[in-house]
């Protein structure tokens, strides 16, 4: 316990000596251990206080900053990307096992690698700008964002299509709560989200009956889970326990 609050306290301390502290703090090597685990702790406390010095350089925080993104954007893509993929793949799709699985780690992949290149990108293209001119002018973020989701999201395939029709939505929200904000369209009365929720639900029901191919695929692989499969039954087994019989899989 008292090796442990040595630890503790170390890490309370400023960022650049951070590493050579906590080292510090670590329970000295019996007289037993060789010399060269000693030269390698020695090394690695080097290399962490090097680390960490650059990291606090303010010349390089925006090339840093542009690394971070890429990290952040592998990891989130990652997150976001794999629980979604394990539940479709496993709900809509058929195949061994080993082609489920290997459908998920590439749609992971896929997602986490393009949102990371699109950060790097934007960012890189945001600091080179700033540089350029001075500072950042609104027109930069829309320029580099630009750039990036040609770059990276210009791919029309499944992936890139769920994302880009995911930002569609929420920007014409955006741009709907900005026009009001700015006065161009004057404030709701009374709030208009019921006229919207029936309006889109009213749309996307009528293109699933009627022109079903205009959809994206994972949405009519839903929809047709809802409204298609609902109709069709046997027994009991394919009406409250399995959504279909053996012999219709």
């Amino acid at each position: 316990m008292r090796n442990l609050s040595l630890v503790a306290s170390a890490f309370r301390t400023d960022p650049v000596s951070r590493s050579s502290h906590w080292l510090c703090a670590l329970p000295k090597r019996p007289p037993g251990r060789s010399v060269a685990a000693m030269g390698a702790q020695a090394m690695l406390k080097t290399l962490l206080y090097t680390v960490n010095s650059l990291l606090q350089q303010r010349r390089y925080r925006a090339a840093l900053a542009v690394l971070k993104g890429f990290r952040n954007g592998a990891v989130y893509g990652a997150k976001i990307r794999a629980p979604h993929a394990l539940v479709m793949t496993f709900l809509f799709k058929s195949g061994s096992l080993r082609e489920k699985l290997k459908a998920i780690a590439q749609a992971t992949y896929t997602h986490s690698r393009n949102l990371a290149y699109f950060v790097f990108t934007y960012k890189g293209l945001m600091a080179l700008q700033s540089r350029l001119q001075g500072k950042n002018f609104q027109l930069h973020s829309f320029v580099a964002a630009c750039v990036g989701g040609w770059l990276v999201f210009g791919e029309n395939n499944h992936i890139n299509s769920q994302i880009n029709m995911y930002l569609l939505s929420r920007i014409l929200f955006g741009l709907s709560r900005l026009a009001v904000e700015k006065g161009y369209i004057p404030e709701p009365k009374q709030d208009p989200f019921p006229i919207f929720a029936a309006v889109t639900w009213g749309i996307v029901l009528w293109l699933f009956e009627y022109h079903r191919h205009t959809l994206q695929p994972s949405l009519q692989s839903s929809m047709t889970y809802l409204y298609d499969d609902s109709n069709v039954w046997h027994d009991i087994s394919d009406f409250l326990i399995y959504n279909k019989s053996n012999a219709q899989k």
